[in-house]
């Protein structure tokens, strides 16, 4: 594999990035945190991005997540031209085609769980009726059904993160983009996570999901490495681990 490409999707892709190069100034020195990445990934792929400390991966998370512009390359997101774009722009297609899961969670504190999962749909402008009918729906996916009226700290970690999930999941977006969402949980919780992001996969979810924890990112079924603002290795992992899913592992 050489470096700074990655392979192209057997399908056709739902992100398509060529060229993707990022700077910044610290004075009076340039930091160039990507240097000419290449990337596909295609619909319902399950793909972990690794990298150690100052390889890129979090520029690379921003971008894709358009959370922030290139300095130069192509960004393509399920058909639209994302580069060159303004913040207005960049937030209505990060709102559209995006649903973030973080390591902390991010939970209003005061609100119910069926609250937290609302939120995306009240920016939306979604009814309330229809709102709170898909957030139900949502939580039910992460099998929180019962704990809808829950508040954050009446739930354990790994509730709290797939409440999170669940309100990544709401808005249907095309990509679940999960940043080391399992740094703040134990490592039973943390398999019980990740087989749900297994489960999310197999019912037709895109998957994208950073860390630097090898053992988390042998889950997902494609392993991108970054070294030097480039992808260093691009691989199918043909033996996926997937936690507890074949054990029916509960919410905990």
């Amino acid at each position: 594999m050489s470096r700074g490409r990655g392979i192209a999707p057997e399908d056709g892709a739902v992100i398509r990035i060529r060229g993707l190069t990022k700077e910044y100034r610290m004075g009076v020195e340039t930091v160039r945190a990507l240097r000419g990445v290449d990337l596909d990934i295609g619909r319902n792929e399950y793909v972990a991005i690794m990298g150690p400390s100052g390889s890129g991966k979090s520029t690379l998370m921003n971008l894709v997540g358009c959370l922030d512009s290139p300095t130069a390359g192509e960004y393509v997101l399920s058909g639209t031209p994302v580069a060159g774009m303004g913040d207005d722009e960049l937030a209505r297609v990060r709102n559209r085609e995006i649903g973030f899961v973080f390591q902390t969670f991010n939970l209003l504190p005061r609100s119910t769980a069926l609250e937290n999962v609302e939120l995306p749909l009240v920016y939306a402008g979604v009814g309330r009726k229809d709102r709170r009918e898909r957030a139900a729906g949502a939580l039910r996916s992460v099998e929180l059904g019962d704990r809808m009226d829950h508040r954050p700290n009446e739930l354990s970690g790994g509730q709290r993160q797939r409440v999170a999930i669940a309100r990544a999941l709401v808005t249907r977006p095309s990509i679940l983009l999960a940043d080391e969402p399992t740094g703040a949980l134990d490592s039973r919780t943390s398999e019980e996570i990740l087989a749900l992001f297994g489960r999310l996969h197999d019912e037709g979810q895109t998957v994208i999901m950073v860390t630097h924890e090898h053992d988390v990112a042998e889950h997902a079924e494609r392993m991108v490495v970054l070294r030097d603002g480039l992808i260093e290795q691009d691989q199918r992992n043909r033996s996926a681990r997937r936690g507890l899913a074949a054990h029916g592992g509960g919410a905990r």
